[in-house]
């Protein structure tokens, strides 16, 4: 099994429509390649952790390398893993902008500011410690509501 972490930079200012759409247009391609993983969104930017076999996360990274979405999409890591943190996530998307501000606030003072929302990392362990900080959080919104 594989994990891989980008971020991007979004091509247009990012809502919670954009996070759901991408979600939505996601999900059967995830169920059916058993990929699970993570896409935290900041008003700006994407840090997405993406977990499953090595084909169908190369395949899934390459699907978003060429979405016109995104851009500026930097490699944060790709590691061979013994266990899935996000097991049964599918892929859970939270956007930390607006409709999030506790959790933006709370990200922004512990891991900086980039472009007036929260700064993403680009080492693994920080980008890891910044998911594990969201995932921590109660009430997490249900992208599917």
């Amino acid at each position: 099994m594989y994990r891989l972490i980008y971020k991007s930079r979004s091509a247009e200012q990012i809502t919670w429509d954009t996070v759901t759409n991408i979600l939505h247009s996601s999900e059967k391609h995830n169920q059916e390649h058993d990929i699970n993983g993570v896409l935290l969104a900041s008003k700006t930017h994407y840090l997405q952790v993406i977990e499953g076999r090595f084909e169908d996360v190369n395949e899934t990274f390459m699907r978003i390398i060429h979405d016109t979405r995104h851009k500026d999409i930097r490699l944060v890591s790709y590691t061979v893993i013994d266990a899935s943190l996000f097991k049964g996530w599918g892929m859970r998307g939270i956007g930390v902008f607006d409709l999030n501000t506790k959790i933006e606030d709370m990200l922004k003072e512990k891991y900086g500011e980039e472009d007036g929302s929260v700064k993403f990392p680009l080492e693994e362990w920080m980008a890891l410690a910044m998911i594990m900080d969201v995932r921590m959080i109660e009430d997490l919104p249900d992208w599917k509501k």
